[in-house]
């Protein structure tokens, strides 16, 4: 018999969770406010004593493992050469890694752009450019414009493999942090992932929990392992494909709204469903992650307004009698604000998480472009299928403490043929806020967190 206990040190909550390996189930879960401004150990040890008297014993735990998304998670620039390409290419990576992409760049980067890496106060730089033996001049240039502005933040190279002696050569000039992986886009439209994904994760290890007052923390239990959205993704991906003798559900999606962002998950193939579509554009990965930085129920409530158009935000004011302006932006400016047993405000959350979901998800999803050909009407496909989606997973506190989940999990559909949402999901809430748990586990015992995953999903 094995104890378990998973950390997830977020923004607002450090949330625990006991496992126990012989009872296959969670066995007491606690909470507490984050105390990354100070010392993260204070809020463990409140989330600990919680846990322990939830259990009535202290108990010892075999493994102590945590993920963080604390101080603004992990944010990551990206830079590319073609914006549809490269650039692309190197965003996904950098999602798909647990990461905030807080800023895009493309072609030859300037002094300015250089000054907003320093000024949004990026993690890492994913520096990517040309297929292999493609274009060199390009991302040459850009290595030599971090360096000459004197870049200290790790720089990930994950371009054309020609340019790799050029830029090592620059790294070495400028005493620059450079790391290197293979290409993100060997070949045209083809995505490679996991090379620079393991690197990410590496650097977010011995670098950047120590630089969030992380650190700390590690001298009370085993270890950080994972950024939270990352282990969300690793908990999707065994939860959709199963293990061993247990099985998967299948092509699911997985939507989180926090209150800075709403984190967008799909495990399906990438590969076209109709026989008149081609796809085009970059490989789409099978397990896909997006981030919505504009779309969250505190921080990002503004957002969220930005987001719709002055006839959508008038004919919500007018269907719920509210003004959907003036309370985005209360929530704006007091992200700790808590509605309990108040119908309106319950009303009013639903439908700004609604909103949330549904402009997450056009974003996600693919999209049809009508083509005319001498064969008759056909479609291009620009990114993922996800009309058969089986299950829909919804997790966040708006989700969870909502009267009727399923009104806000209903806006990932749509009518328009064009665009690719799903369109007769079922809907699994996560109740026990467990996902970003069940991914830590994963690294220990897949089958126990598979089993535990499937055992309190809840179909609502």
């Amino acid at each position: 018999m094995s104890r378990y206990l998973t950390i997830d040190i977020g923004s607002t909550f450090t949330k625990l969770v006991a496992v126990d390996s012989e009872k296959e189930d969670i066995i007491a879960t606690s909470s507490s406010f984050t105390t990354v401004a100070t010392d993260v150990t204070i809020g463990y040890k409140k989330a600990l004593e919680k846990l322990y008297d939830s259990l009535g014993e202290k108990i010892k735990f075999d493994k102590i493992i945590s993920c963080s998304s604390a101080a603004g998670g992990l944010k990551m620039c990206a830079i590319g050469l073609v914006p549809e390409l490269t650039v692309e290419a190197a965003k996904r990576v950098c999602l798909g890694a647990g990461a905030r992409v807080d800023l895009v760049l493309s072609n030859h980067i300037n002094r300015s752009e250089v000054e907003e890496i320093k000024e949004k106060k990026i993690d890492i730089i994913l520096l990517a450019g040309g297929t292999d033996g493609g274009n060199s001049e390009c991302v040459i240039y850009n290595a030599n414009k971090l360096g000459e502005a004197g870049i200290s933040i790790p720089v990930i190279y994950a371009g054309n493999k020609s340019a790799k002696d050029d830029i090592e050569d620059i790294f070495k000039k400028y005493g620059m942090n450079g790391y290197f992986v293979e290409n993100v886009m060997p070949e045209i439209n083809k995505l490679n992932i996991p090379s620079a994904r393991e690197k990410i994760r590496e650097i977010f290890l011995k670098n950047i929990i120590e630089a969030k007052g992380i650190k700390s923390i590690e001298n009370e239990i085993d270890k950080v392992i994972l950024p939270t959205p990352e282990s969300v993704l690793r908990a999707c991906d065994l939860l959709s494909k199963g293990y061993m003798h247990e099985d998967g559900l299948g092509e699911i999606v997985c939507l989180d709204i926090g209150g800075a962002t709403t984190d967008m998950y799909s495990m399906s193939s990438p590969s076209a469903k109709r026989m008149d579509v081609v796809l085009k554009g970059l490989e789409e990965p099978y397990a896909k992650r997006t981030v919505e930085g504009d779309l969250g129920m505190r921080y990002s409530a503004t957002g969220v307004l930005k987001a719709l158009s002055e006839e959508e935000i008038r004919l919500i004011d007018e269907e719920f009698d509210i003004d959907l302006a003036k309370e985005l932006n209360f929530r704006n400016e007091h992200v700790d604000c808590v509605f309990e047993d108040d119908a309106k405000e319950a009303l009013i959350e639903t439908i700004i998480g609604g909103i949330c979901v549904d402009k997450a998800m056009y974003r996600h999803v693919g999209k049809l472009e009508e083509i005319f050909s001498q064969m008759g009407l056909i479609y291009n496909q620009t990114g993922k299928d996800l009309t058969q989606i089986k299950y829909v997973i919804g997790t966040g506190g708006v989700l969870i403490h909502a009267h009727n989940p399923t009104q806000i999990l209903e806006k990932v559909k749509g009518n328009n043929p064009l665009v690719l949402r799903p369109r007769n999901p079922k809907y699994l809430l996560d109740k026990d806020y467990i996902l970003s748990s069940m991914g830590l586990i994963s690294e220990i015992d897949p089958l126990l967190a598979i089993k535990i995953l499937k055992k309190h999903l809840k179909e609502i």
